[in-house]
């Protein structure tokens, strides 16, 4: 359990919601009633990119055009009330092009560092996959360390940063595909799928006329939901439940790759906001559950074939943690 720098100390004794400092959840509410107006599809997309805000880690939507990633990225900066970007990732961009970079004033003599892109709250980075390994590499350190070096100097980034990363499964020209040192960086992976068919007659009948209410979130809230987060309880008893699992898949002779301590820290990570958005104090194991495809399945390498079906990997997962017994 030493691998989970979580909160598994007693609960104590008159635990509540107030004392987690809950009083904005009918704000998160809010966003997501807002993010429902604005995008038409599954919700549980929906809650899985306010695990990923509320957790501080990032998420990688794939899935192919025209499903509406950018709708939904620009959706939840709206909904949150926090700066966003977008970076369009081509096969000849560079690090400075995304992290930015020294420039050099004639008239004084000295170097200026210019902000990429990267500096802000919520950054969409489209079709990651299409980067060359350098850039994918730079920027992806910037993800998991918060801050840029330039010149032997560190320029933090918002305390807020949150990428929501995409590729495309099934073009795979001129593009370089995650590897599984990096696909582990990423607290959550998901697709979006297409709209079922109500959804879809109401995206021809112009369904953003009407402009949606508010949350009413800003980056100060935002800030301290994700101190609340952190002050969600963790039974030890839920914690080696997910060592337990962990271990269960480094275990299993048909994979290469099992769960790594990052893998066991993210879920547990992520089983928090997700106990924090259904208002409850302490993290449940019915919690743990629903968020452990979208957490791992995307950390899981199949001894046969590297991008095996992401569907087969799921099953695999269900028979591995069938045999762990569920504490009360």
């Amino acid at each position: 359990m030493a691998i989970l720098p979580a909160n598994t100390r007693s609960m104590p004794r008159d635990a509540t919601a107030s004392d987690l400092r809950l009083g904005h959840v009918d704000a998160l509410a809010a966003a997501r009633a807002y993010m429902t107006a604005v995008w038409l599809g599954d919700e549980t997309v929906i809650e899985l990119l306010l695990i990923t805000v509320l957790a501080g880690g990032h998420i990688l939507l794939e899935d192919v055009p025209g499903v509406g990633k950018t709708t939904l990225a620009k959706g939840l900066a709206r909904a949150l009330g926090v700066e966003f970007n977008r970076v369009q990732f081509t096969s000849d961009i560079l690090p400075a092009d995304v992290l930015g970079g020294s420039v050099y004033h004639p008239g004084d003599g000295r170097f200026e560092f210019v902000p990429g892109p990267v500096f802000t709250d919520l950054l969409l980075a489209d079709e990651i996959n299409r980067a060359p390994t350098r850039s994918q590499s730079a920027f992806l350190q910037a993800m998991e360390e918060g801050q840029v070096t330039a010149d032997g100097v560190g320029h933090p980034l918002s305390p807020l940063f949150t990428v929501i990363a995409t590729q495309n499964p099934i073009d795979f020209d001129s593009t370089n595909p995650l590897p599984e040192a990096q696909l582990d960086r990423f607290l959550i992976a998901t697709r979006l799928g297409y709209p079922d068919a109500a959804a879809e007659q109401a995206l021809l009948d112009d369904y953003r006329q009407a402009s949606p209410v508010q949350s009413g979130l800003s980056r100060e809230i935002l800030i301290g939901l994700r101190q609340a987060t952190r002050d969600i309880f963790l039974h030890p008893d839920l914690a080696q439940y997910i060592v337990s699992m962990a271990r269960a898949t480094r275990e299993d002779s048909r994979l290469r790759l099992g769960i790594s301590p990052r893998g066991a820290i993210h879920l547990a990570d992520a089983a928090r906001a997700r106990a924090l958005l259904q208002g409850h104090a302490a993290v449940r194991a019915e919690d743990l559950r629903a968020l452990l495809h979208p957490v791992w399945d995307h950390r899981l390498l199949p001894r046969q074939g590297r991008e095996a079906d992401r569907r087969a990997t799921g099953k695999l997962l269900d028979e591995l943690i069938a045999s762990v017994p569920v504490p009360r």
